[in-house]
């Protein structure tokens, strides 16, 4: 058997059906549609119902990218969720979603890089799938962010909403890729800066789950300089220009963030693929399910070349390319 190359097979991609609007925020906390649009881009977000799970939105979206692959629960043997808002502390949100899907062989397991968690998460299956482990993943990114948002705090509650998408990778030998499927990744962590995005609980802390809190704008520094670093290390790796890339599908945290990596990098901005307006900033979920809606709208097409990147906190961030 000759080298193997993780494919993109299916894309997948859910919101929950309530919407909140930026006016109904207004009513929560002092803000208004334009200091929100205007600071972040943002115009609504979806908010999961009472008796949604982070796991209930996962298993949504791997249903919709396992029809799209054309494959069954039979055919996926790795399972790879990235969350930062699981159903339990253990057992990993991943199980709980093998078992709903009725996938009973190989391994599932969560994945907790926050933001940047589908990347570290594609990362992880490539490496799986590359040496022989698996046949078939399931890489998932979902999040139910709106249970750990202080609606007191109007400048973290208006960025974030809940969401989840999911993409399947297969392994194929390098001439049936056909030069499809991941040509490179890039993950980093640097922990110095764990205090910038964090939750304020935990099992081992405070025995209680807390509220998201971030230093806004060190974050944002950061994530220009960083997502941008992580951009040119993944193309150098795979031996390409920035400029080949047809589609870059960042995090969709800010669209001021979106703009100042577009401006470093010179990237045009119709090659961006922005869903933040109407996702708000899904964490784990925002890659898979900005990649799920640019495929379905017809944007990214077989054979186009794409580069994911994301920064979370850790603080993390990566990047991965790859020829749908």
């Amino acid at each position: 058997m000759g080298a193997l190359r993780s494919v993109v097979a299916g894309f997948g991609g859910y919101l929950p059906p309530r919407v909140m609007t930026n006016a109904d925020l207004a009513a929560l906390v002092d803000t208004t549609d334009d200091w929100i649009v205007e600071r972040t881009g943002i115009r609504e977000r979806h908010i999961a119902g009472p008796d949604q799970k982070t796991s209930d939105l996962a298993l949504e979206a791997c249903r919709v990218a396992l029809s799209d692959a054309g494959r069954g629960p039979d055919e996926i043997d790795l399972i790879i969720l990235a969350t930062a808002t699981p159903d339990l502390t253990f057992p990993a949100t991943a199980a709980r979603v093998q078992a709903g899907l009725g996938v009973t062989q190989g391994a599932a397991f969560d994945i907790h890089a926050v933001c940047s968690g589908f990347i570290f998460a594609l990362a992880a299956a490539d490496n799986a799938l590359a040496r022989g482990q698996a046949k078939r993943a399931l890489v998932v990114g979902a999040e139910t962010f709106s249970r750990i948002v202080d609606w007191t705090d109007r400048g973290t509650c208006v960025l974030f909403g809940d969401g989840a998408g999911a993409v399947v990778l297969e392994a194929r030998e390098e001439e049936e890729a056909e030069g499809r499927g991941i040509m490179s990744t890039f993950i980093r962590t640097d922990g110095r800066h764990h205090d910038l995005l964090y939750v304020d609980g935990g099992p081992s802390q405070t025995q209680s789950v807390g509220h998201l809190r971030m230093v806004g704008n060190a974050v944002f520094r950061m994530a220009v300089e960083h997502i941008s670093g992580a951009m040119v290390e993944a193309c150098a790796r795979a031996g390409v220009a920035l400029s080949a890339v047809d589609w870059f599908v960042p995090h969709q945290a800010n669209q001021r963030i979106l703009d100042g990596v577009a401006r470093r990098l010179s990237i045009p901005s119709e090659k961006v693929v922005s869903t933040v307006a109407w996702h708000g900033n899904t964490s784990a979920a925002s890659v898979p399910l900005a990649l799920a809606t640019a495929r379905s709208d017809g944007r990214i097409k077989t054979g186009d070349l794409v580069l994911a990147e994301a920064l979370g906190g850790g603080l993390t961030w990566g990047a991965a390319l790859f020829r749908v």
